[in-house]
């Protein structure tokens, strides 16, 4: 299993490597009076995910050989229907996203993931998919100018729109 680790953490080191590579096509720093360069945020995530996957590649060199499961798999049924539960949700989340628009299918995600699939309180699970949106829409359309997809909620944001614009 540390080979399959040390094989996995090499490859998404080789290809946060590329993304950073590639996104210096565009300016990766800040612009004057437009904000970041486009190639900013792809460019500081792949290092950010470089770094992740280095800090796995040497910690499978510190780690000793009891990360098995007792009848020698990785990974157990349990892990498996978790990590396939979560990846068919956010399949669902990205299908939905043109339809319902981000505003809406994040925080239905977010209401799966956080009540359904990890049984947290209400105060947390309210807190965060009703928050979350208003967070994303100052983040990205308001002060990176970035206009994430809307759905058939789009006219829900004219005044929004007429406010920040």
């Amino acid at each position: 299993m540390l080979t399959a680790d040390r094989t996995i953490a090499a490859s998404i080191m080789a290809l946060s490597i590329y993304f950073m590579w590639h996104a210096t096509v565009l300016p990766i720093g800040w612009v004057e009076g437009e904000g970041p360069g486009g190639g900013a945020f792809p460019f500081w995530l792949s290092a950010i995910m470089l770094l992740a996957a280095g800090g796995i590649f040497i910690r499978s060199f510190q780690a000793d050989h009891q990360m098995t499961s007792e009848d020698g798999r990785f990974f157990d049924r349990t892990t498996i229907t978790s990590v396939a539960s979560v990846a068919g949700a956010l399949i669902a989340c990205i299908v939905a996203m043109p339809y319902l628009g981000a505003y809406i299918a994040l925080p239905l995600f977010m209401f799966w993931y956080l009540k359904m699939f990890g049984g947290h309180g209400w105060v947390l699970t309210l807190s965060l998919c009703l928050t979350t949106p208003v967070f994303l829409f100052f983040f990205f359309e308001v002060t990176l100018k970035i206009l994430l997809p809307k759905g058939w909620t789009e006219p829900w944001f004219f005044p929004l729109y007429a406010a920040f614009f």
